[in-house]
């Protein structure tokens, strides 16, 4: 390991335990109060993962964590969806196979229902 890296990744435990007393934190005061209203609770909570976000970035693994999240955002520009009249065929064309199936399976269990009760009498 490079001594950049080395003392990047020096106090990323110490990090990552302070994001964890912030979760704790959250929700044993999201528990303690209750009684407050919802909006308040809220709007502590989302402070408090803020900071905790802020405090997971500073990490190594936190800053790797992003980089994929920037890697994932640019593949999902680079997909080609559909149009709107190829989803609709395709989902007719999944449709008609499911309806299709359903009348096998209903005929295959008549039959065989049919054949048991002739068998049991």
């Amino acid at each position: 390991m490079s001594a950049k890296a080395e003392d990047a990744g020096r106090f990323d435990g110490l990090k990552w335990s302070l994001v964890a007393l912030l979760v704790a934190g959250g929700v044993g005061g999201n528990i303690y109060f209750s009684s407050e209203s919802l909006l308040y609770r809220v709007i502590a909570l989302l402070v408090l993962a803020l900071v905790a976000g802020y405090i997971a970035y500073g990490t190594v693994k936190g800053e790797a964590f992003f980089e994929l999240l920037k890697g994932a955002r640019t593949e999902i520009r680079k997909v080609v969806w559909p149009s709107r009249q190829e989803s609709t065929q395709t989902t007719l064309i999944v449709v008609a196979f499911v309806v299709v199936a359903a009348l096998i399976l209903w005929g295959l269990d008549t039959l065989l229902g049919w054949l048991a009760s002739m068998v049991i009498g």
